[in-house]
């Protein structure tokens, strides 16, 4: 009996001792995986560059800090239900960085409308490319010890009037200013925070009149150990007229090969009067980096 007890407690002890040792080995592993891939990120090449999460659906001009021969492609698709009817939403992107830490954009948003369940005659807006976006960003500030990184930017939009109005000499319907603010740290290896903010300046043609809408826009993403997978939250925020009005949109990333990612995020308004449950997806590929 003392011999069975003492196998009994030499077992249990054993046990013990490996479920204590397996979640340490994990997290020693997860942490070299992470320390690899922040390394090919960051200390591999030149200038130096901080390794941050970016938001799916408000998405960056380019990498922070970027570097130079660094471009991506996106392809973007969404679906909002609104009030009267539906709006899809298609987007074709192309972004470079032609010198260090410059990003630049290049993109032509189009949205379809059809009719829902509560559509009423007349309500129904007229398909639309919605403008000609170009854009430019600048980091100014990157540091890798302090895991941070602060850049400025412009985004000017062409936009046209409606397909079914659209004319030879009528073609513009006005202009688009937005320059914004960035601000973006890491927390360890995994946390991702983010503030993106600026004001968006709406002129239409014939009218003096200019439109003014702040946004600010805060993400917190947390990477998987050793991937570019990320999952992570968007609260994208806009103050216009005294009246605000904010959008909750969850999203994960995930990585498909080394350079096609696929992007997936979710939309959920505060405010339900126009705007009710949105879906969308970022499918990203990013050829070759040739510095």
């Amino acid at each position: 009996m003392r011999f069975l007890s003492l196998i009994f407690f030499v077992s249990i002890s054993s046990t013990a001792s490996f479920s204590q040792i397996l979640p340490d080995t994990l997290g020693i592993q997860n942490e070299v995986l992470d320390s690899l891939y922040i390394n090919e990120v960051q200390n591999r090449r030149e200038p130096d560059k901080v390794l941050h999460a970016e938001p799916l659906y408000i998405d960056l001009i380019r990498d922070l800090g970027a570097r130079k021969g660094e471009a991506e492609w996106n392809i973007g698709m969404g679906l909002t239900d609104r009030l009267h009817y539906d709006s899809y939403e298609l987007l074709v992107e192309y972004e470079f960085a032609p010198i260090n830490r410059l990003g630049v954009e290049f993109e032509v948003p189009v949205t379809i409308f059809t009719p829902n369940s509560r559509h009423v005659n007349g309500s129904l807006p007229s398909n639309r490319v919605e403008s000609f976006k170009s854009a430019l960003q600048w980091s100014f500030f990157v540091s890798e010890q302090y895991k941070t990184t602060l850049a400025l930017g412009f985004i000017h939009e062409l936009e046209l009037v409606d397909l079914r109005n659209m004319e030879a000499r009528n073609f513009l319907k006005g202009h688009v200013y937005n320059p914004f603010f960035i601000a973006a740290k890491r927390w360890g290896n995994n946390f991702h925070t983010l503030l993106y903010t600026g004001p968006r300046l709406e002129n239409h043609r014939n009218s003096s009149h200019l439109t003014t809408t702040y946004q600010v826009n805060s993400n917190l993403h947390y990477m998987l150990p050793g991937t570019r997978n990320f999952i992570g939250i968007e609260f994208n925020k806009e103050f216009i007229h005294q009246e605000f009005d904010m959008v909750i949109r969850p999203q994960m990333r995930v990585g498909i090969t080394d350079n096609f990612l696929v992007g997936i995020v979710t939309g959920i308004p505060v405010n339900r009067t126009n705007e009710r449950l949105s879906s969308f997806i970022r499918l990203i590929y990013e050829p070759k980096h040739r510095g």
